[in-house]
């Protein structure tokens, strides 16, 4: 088998024209699928992953240094840590959620491209 004549056609498919419009409608629909969950997830990360680095700044005394300010800081650094913990199982459920709603229209329109070619 020649590895490198499939590797070019490979290549050429990427960057031939799509002519078929259905094969652009499914990658859209499984994208807008997926687009809340992972918006929310990043969304979601970076805020939890600051709150727990205030949180550690405070507990360490690098902001602050009054020992209200520490225990302040280990009960906001428990509540970021807790969220980044959380985040994946709730984008685990959003993701479920879209491809639950989208499930139907995907699936009838790979299957007629896949009865059509």
């Amino acid at each position: 088998m020649n590895t490198d004549k499939i590797y070019a056609e490979s290549i050429a498919k990427e960057y031939a024209p799509k002519d078929n419009s259905k094969v652009v409608a499914l990658r859209k629909l499984d994208a807008k699928a997926k687009l809340p969950a992972t918006v929310f997830t990043y969304t979601f990360g970076i805020i939890t992953t600051l709150v727990a680095g205030l949180g550690m700044c405070l507990a360490m005394q690098v902001i602050g240094g009054t020992p209200f300010l520490t225990a302040l800081g280990i009960v906001i650094g428990i509540i970021g840590f807790t969220g980044t913990g959380i985040n994946y199982p709730i984008y685990k459920k959003m993701l479920e959620a879209g491809k639950k709603k989208y499930a139907y229209e995907i699936v009838e329109l790979a299957r007629e491209i896949s009865e059509g070619k």
